[in-house]
């Protein structure tokens, strides 16, 4: 008797497909909600700078999914920890969250004489893979045709990923327009600021965010910005259908190679390297899914995903790219702010797209001290001190804040900058700096330099990666 199968699902064509990506990457509208992704490398409580067994990692992972969370729990290739928050309608309520869980991971992995370490690259080499999966084999080989930078991304990296509402459709201080142009622009003195993944040999040595370097270097298009001189919708559009098919999803068992070269576009004209090999015609399922393998420093989902900050050091180091992004995305004064900042640094941005153009360069390889993003950095961190009274932040996270400005951002400095010993695993509270070196005001007891533009309208931010 012959068996029943269920129809093959409708394929896409050229302007379908443009159109999907026009309707589900930015969803407009006032910003409410704050999201942020944690990602953590999993070390041995008494020998952090050994690799952890992967049986060792695997029993980790499964007391964290086994937790009773508000935040999602996934695992990276090379067995990094990510928590995921649900959306939430204020800071306060984003960080709240985010902390509850960690505490109780943290708690499930010192029972198993493991801790969560806040770094944006392991240190820990060679690289190994600890997840098998289709999606990771394809990812894997396809990354290794460029080199090394690929598995070191896959299965050395970790970031604090902090997730707006792409904002109103309308231009204007929160229109998504302005906001897209702000996030790739501030992302660089967000790079330079919160650098943490000191490059110690190799390409990268000297650089304060290797972690940069290696996802400029994946491969040549997929994690570049699109040209900002176009139109968010339309530059996001052709960048996606413009950038190689990384795998091609096969539902028999079979491995998930794409053919070589093979644009999304090409696959959706059935042409180039797609008309070869009799390859299947593209779903709506395939874009959504060639979607997930694009890795821009902001990832417009509906919301915009800033992927660019290294992982942060300490207890709640990460709280602090959370409270900052959101003060000067969701906060009109802030964001005024630091529209004017980022118009200053347009012109070393240039026409090359992120993050390969000088200026993201200058943030990864020289973090603030480079004296163009330290000022960028100093000027936006005083915003941010003002604005988060206005967004009901709690002293835990304004005296966070505050530490972070004081050792870190007045000074020129960033974590990576910090010696070995002070970059394992440490509380973000104020500490007593050696003698004879002078104090530095605060954020809020800095003379104010910018005109402001004067607003009184409410604000917030949203969700996160896969």
């Amino acid at each position: 008797m012959s068996q029943a199968h269920d129809p093959p699902p409708p394929s896409l064509t050229e302007t379908q497909a443009e159109d999907l990506i026009h309707g589900i990457c930015f969803k407009t509208g006032p910003p409410r909600l704050l999201g942020a992704e944690l990602e953590w490398l999993v070390v041995d409580a008494e020998r952090p700078e050994e690799p952890v067994p992967p049986e060792r990692l695997r029993a980790a992972h499964a007391a964290a999914r086994a937790l009773p969370l508000n935040s999602r729990v996934t695992v990276e290739p090379g067995g990094q920890l990510e928590l995921s928050s649900a959306p939430a309608g204020s800071l306060t309520g984003c960080v709240d969250g985010l902390q509850a869980d960690l505490t109780a991971v943290r708690a499930a992995l010192a029972a198993q004489g493991l801790a969560l370490h806040g770094a944006g690259q392991d240190p820990r080499v060679p690289y190994r893979r600890l997840l098998t999966s289709p999606r990771y084999d394809a990812m894997e080989a396809y990354f290794d045709r460029t080199g090394p930078a690929g598995r070191a991304m896959m299965c050395g990296s970790a970031s604090v990923q902090v997730c707006v509402d792409a904002g109103h459709e309308e231009p204007g201080a929160l229109g998504h327009g302005r906001r897209w142009r702000l996030a790739h622009l501030l992302g660089a003195v967000l790079v330079a600021a919160f650098a943490n993944s000191p490059g110690r040999e190799g390409p990268y040595a000297g650089w304060r965010s290797a972690r940069q370097g290696y996802w400029a270097d994946i491969d040549s298009r997929r994690a570049l910005a699109p040209p900002l001189d176009a139109a968010p919708r339309t530059g996001w559009t052709r960048q996606a259908l413009d950038t190689e098919v990384l795998c091609v999803r096969s539902y028999d068992g079979g491995p998930w190679a794409a053919p070589r070269g093979m644009t999304f576009r090409d696959w959706l004209r059935g042409s180039g390297p797609a008309a070869a090999g009799g390859l299947r015609p593209p779903t709506a399922e395939d874009l959504d899914y060639h979607l997930t393998t694009l890795f821009p420093p902001v990832r417009p989902r509906g919301h915009l995903e800033l992927r660019m900050i290294d992982a942060q050091p300490g207890v709640d180091g990460w709280l602090v790219p959370v409270a900052v992004v959101h003060a000067l995305f969701d906060d009109p004064e802030a964001a005024e702010t630091g529209y004017r900042v980022a118009k200053a640094l347009a012109d070393t941005y240039g026409t090359r797209s992120a993050p390969r153009n000088p200026l993201w360069r200058a943030a990864a390889r020289h973090g603030p001290a480079d004296p163009e993003l330290r000022a960028a950095a100093r000027t936006c961190f005083r915003a941010v001190a003002e604005a988060l009274p206005r967004l009901g932040a709690s002293t835990h996270v304004r005296d966070t804040v505050g530490s972070f400005t004081e050792r870190y951002v007045l000074r020129g400095r960033c974590p990576a900058d910090d010696p070995p010993e002070r970059r394992s695993e440490r509380r973000s509270e104020p500490r007593s700096e050696p003698s004879g070196r002078p104090s530095e005001p605060r954020p809020d007891q800095l003379p104010e330099r910018h005109a402001r533009h004067r607003s009184h309208r409410p604000a917030t931010g949203k969700e996160a990666r896969p």
